[in-house]
């Protein structure tokens, strides 16, 4: 693929390829490859302290000089210290979620800060633009974690037409077919959280990427809806006691105290059976663990060998 698109050129960046900002899975290792790799990779602080991703960002930049970012986790108890890290590490751009980034935009603009947040609806995306980021990402329900409810088919086109900012879409994309539909819908992006998961460079457990590798197409499942805080992930005893609780009327606490530190179990310690494997629907499309380069080069010979065939075939 040749040349550039607004987000690329804001981003500074090769591919308009951004990593999934996730918790306990988008370490330094992880980002720092991506952006090699010409994507955006980006570190996840989740509900971290400041010191702890500051020695995530230590380690990007010992791999890379590349542009990367961090994901800022909105309701994090920890949000105003990792914004002034970003700040004092001069993180290029920031990706957000779970909240609106307002309070600090003056900030983030003041010193340079690139805001992209992460929105699952079209009201959403309008109050952002009305704010002053930089681009959204905009992401269907087909996504593993924490999810909306509107799918990416049809939530990317009517963002689109909407804002006048970049859109990034996510959600469902995992190879140059996902690529090349997001660019069909109007997206000058995309975003990939399952897909890196199952990367080399992926510091998560072993047993959490073959989850993955082995999901079938009914795998990935959403719990917590009475919550009112969905969440998709691969299907396990978890799940099935989550859902159960659930049928039964459980209050929130008590689907939320089952849940908490599930994600961890399922990253750091393997616990594929207890803990919380977040995945999106496009699990069952991916059978092997690779490289980032190899993923993000093979994703887009892939996507320019289809618009290829597109091109012969409506004689273009």
């Amino acid at each position: 693929m040749k040349g550039g698109n607004r987000l690329t050129e804001l981003l500074k960046i090769r591919y308009p390829i951004i990593q999934g900002g996730m918790a306990w899975v988008a370490t330094g290792e992880l980002a720092a490859a991506v952006s090699e790799a010409g994507g955006l990779g980006v570190i996840g602080a989740g509900s971290a302290p400041a010191d702890v991703i500051r020695k995530e960002i230590q380690k990007l930049k010992e791999r890379t000089d590349k542009p990367f970012a961090v994901n800022i986790m909105l309701l994090s108890p920890f949000v105003d210290e990792i914004v002034d890290l970003v700040i004092e590490e001069r993180v290029p751009i920031v990706t957000t979620g779970a909240g609106n980034p307002g309070k600090y935009i003056e900030r983030f603009k003041e010193n340079g800060v690139k805001v992209i947040p992460v929105v699952p609806t079209v009201a959403l995306a309008k109050r952002m633009e009305r704010i002053g980021v930089d681009a959204v990402i905009a992401e269907g329900t087909e996504a593993g974690g924490h999810i909306g409810e509107i799918a990416t088919m049809a939530l990317i086109p009517q963002i689109v037409d909407t804002v006048k900012i970049p859109v990034i879409a996510a959600g469902g994309i995992a190879d140059g077919r996902g690529f090349i539909a997001a660019f069909a819908l109007g997206a000058e992006g995309v975003q990939m959280g399952t897909r890196f998961v199952a990367s080399t460079e992926c510091t998560a457990h072993e047993a959490y990427k073959n989850a993955i590798i082995k999901a079938g197409d009914r795998d990935a499942v959403v719990t917590g809806r009475s919550t009112g805080h969905p969440v998709r992930n691969l299907r396990n005893s978890l799940t099935r006691t989550l859902d159960e609780l659930e049928k039964k009327g459980a209050a929130r606490e008590e689907i939320e105290k089952l849940a908490a530190g599930g994600l961890r179990k399922a990253v750091v310690d393997g616990d594929i059976n207890e803990g919380s494997v977040m995945a999106g629907q496009i699990a069952a499309l991916i059978k092997e663990i690779k490289p980032v380069r190899e993923i993000i080069e093979d994703m887009v010979n892939e996507a320019a060998g289809i618009l290829k065939k597109l091109q012969e075939e409506a004689g273009i």
